[in-house]
């Protein structure tokens, strides 16, 4: 994928669950891209990732479900950078459990961090970048949005959502200069994919998707860097599936 370079030079992005996977991933490559990163995570190491990549990004740790640590930091960011022009809802959280047996405090946890988050981010996002006429949201959602699969009843449930909060945010605040799109990739081959999908699990998985193997982060990231890159401006209300024809069936 390194044909492919955008350019984000003078660019405020805010990526959250971004210490790990297709998260980091997508960090380095807008960091390579000129981009001033705003990293978000629960996990401490993000805040070393940001310094790591350079002084001109800045690491928080945060819960994506908080609303005061949301309205916080985006205030922390108005000081710092004085605008926001790129928001990537990456956070994202898929414990498996049987319909049936599922308690309510996992369904409750799986929709506040998989579409609460979302929503809170957007809405701070979207007011600032309303004030300034133009920006970007992407999300990311998921083959799963689409289909039904075994054991992902709060998962499926909180990424249809974030397909609908996709669509209805487009058609209100494209008008106004913003687009929001969002990204639905089949199994990704990040740390957390390969644990969740080791094994006979994982082979029958790729036999059902007709490229047979799961998506690379970096084809993930070059997807997410066009919907948010100035060629992509007539893109809105998309939900680019990059799940190797899974949904096809």
């Amino acid at each position: 994928m390194s044909n492919i370079r955008f350019d984000f030079s003078h660019r405020v992005v805010l990526i959250t669950g971004a210490a790990n996977g297709i998260g980091k991933a997508m960090a380095t490559r807008f960091a390579e891209c000129g981009a001033s990163l705003v990293l978000v995570d629960r996990s401490d190491a993000v805040v070393e990732l940001a310094r790591s990549l350079g002084q001109a990004h800045m690491g928080a740790v945060a819960d994506v479900t908080d609303e005061a640590a949301c309205e916080s930091l985006f205030e922390e960011i108005d000081q710092r950078f004085g605008r926001l022009d790129i928001l990537v809802n990456n956070a994202g959280i898929g414990p498996l459990e049987a319909a049936e047996s599922m308690s309510s405090d996992l369904w409750d946890a799986t929709q506040a961090v998989n579409l609460r988050g979302v929503f809170l981010y957007s809405r701070a996002a979207g007011r600032r970048m309303l004030d300034q006429g133009s920006g970007r949201i992407i999300n990311l959602a998921s083959q799963a949005a689409s289909v039904g699969l075994e054991g992902h009843l709060a998962y499926c449930t909180s990424k249809s959502g974030v397909l609908g909060l996709t669509r209805t945010l487009a058609l209100e605040w494209g008008p106004r200069g913003i687009t929001v799109n969002a990204v639905s990739p089949t199994v990704v081959d990040t740390e957390l994919g390969r644990y969740g999908w080791a094994g006979e699990k994982g082979e029958r998985m790729r036999g059902l998707i007709p490229t047979r193997r799961f998506a690379d982060p970096d084809e993930i990231v070059a997807a997410i860097q066009y919907l948010a890159a100035d060629e992509a401006a007539m893109i809105n209300g998309a939900d680019l599936r990059i799940d190797g024809g899974y949904t096809a069936w």
